[in-house]
């Protein structure tokens, strides 16, 4: 299959190996952050930490945007799901994330809740036509890839005159995680683990380009490369980080140049400019408050928010203590470090975020066997 088959190519992959082998500098580390979780499974699926030198370590970002939502936004949710009148829907994985006291949203649906899951912004439109009686509450969760599908449904439900129609935004931003994870206090007292570069993430970066990164990398001196998601694509990326650090250089550079440009799709991204602006903070799993991360609906488009049209009260949300989700997502421990993996957290019995989700690190651990050796 084009752009698919050529970029699994086993032959192809061992050169690679072997010139990543022979150019990496045997006296020195290389600890190298995927911020994507779809990067994740790519290794994790294909084999590619297998075929990389012992000091070139990848370390697992919060790149997945499942994972990343807070106890206390899932714990939101479901309170929607149980106000009368509402029916709140969202993408399959987030209705069985975790809140407190281990409910989620599949529970809350069980218990009487009224809790679809949708494809598409389109399906949560669908529903407000279908139900004009019912309050329709899309959960939106993602990076800078699925905003605009949310920005541009609120923009059909205003054309289309729709008055039950209301967005939980959930959007956060890339870039400002990346910074965090470097610079904040915060996340310094959650233990820290020292980066030498990062691979960019594809799809957040078809649409926001590679000009966001710029700043980070002249600001920190870290290198980042974009990288496609096939295992090639991984592996190649990897090779064009080592030698930017064996040279001494810290530049983003881009290696999915058929899906990637400097500056994004500028459609989307005014789009998105149109309904969306920044929160002061976001909270984050494994990050705590992020400054400027966060995306909530514009004044003018008010009537479609529903934090401001439908607010509700939850109380203060508590994080399963044994759980390592938010470890896990800083980098700091590996799922299997993680006393519940595998036995009492399994995909189909998920104790935390990262087990749930098709781009958490503990379902890649988990779903390609990894866990049944010494990583």
């Amino acid at each position: 299959m084009k752009h698919v088959d050529e970029y699994r190519d086993g032959e192809t992959a061992q050169k690679l190996a072997k010139t990543i082998a022979r150019e990496v500098d045997p006296n020195r580390e290389y600890r190298l952050m995927e911020f994507c979780g779809g990067h994740t499974h790519a290794i994790f699926r294909y084999g590619v930490q297998d075929l990389l030198p012992t000091n070139v370590k990848m370390i697992h970002g919060p790149g997945c945007p499942v994972c990343v939502l807070p106890v206390s936004r899932i714990d939101q949710a479901i309170a929607y799901a149980r106000t009368p009148d509402v029916i709140l829907c969202s993408y399959g994985d987030m209705l069985r994330v975790p809140g407190s006291k281990f409910t989620s949203l599949m529970k809350a649906k069980a218990e009487g809740g009224d809790v679809r899951m949708v494809y598409s912004t389109l399906d949560a439109l669908e529903l407000a036509q279908n139900n004009p009686d019912k309050k329709i509450v899309f959960f939106a969760i993602g990076f800078e890839t699925t905003t605009p599908p949310t920005a541009l449904a609120i923009k059909q439900a205003q054309a289309m005159g729709l008055t039950n129609f209301f967005i939980l935004s959930n959007h956060v931003l890339t870039p400002s995680a990346i910074q965090n994870i470097l610079e904040s206090p915060d996340v310094r007292d959650l233990g820290s683990i020292p980066l030498d570069g990062f691979l960019g993430p594809a799809h957040v970066s078809a649409v926001i380009g590679t000009q966001p990164y710029e700043y980070f990398v002249e600001e920190f001196q870290r290198p980042v490369v974009i990288s496609g998601f096939e295992p090639l694509d991984v592996m190649q990326s990897i090779l064009m980080l080592i030698r930017q650090l064996n040279e001494g250089r810290a530049e983003v550079e881009n290696q999915y140049r058929r899906a990637v440009t400097h500056m994004g799709n500028a459609k989307a991204k005014n789009l998105v400019a149109e309904i969306f602006e920044l929160r002061r903070t976001f909270e984050w799993r494994g990050l705590g408050h992020v400054p400027y991360s966060g995306l909530k609906i514009k004044e003018e488009y008010a009537n479609f928010d529903a934090e401001i049209q439908i607010p509700v009260e939850t109380p203060p949300a508590h994080e399963n203590k044994a759980c390592d989700c938010p470890a896990v997502l800083r980098g700091i421990k590996k799922p299997t470090d993680c006393k519940l993996f595998g036995t009492h957290c399994t995909p189909d019995n998920p104790m935390g975020s990262c087990m749930v989700s098709a781009e958490g690190a503990c379902a890649a651990y988990y779903s390609y066997g990894r866990f049944r050796k010494a990583v």
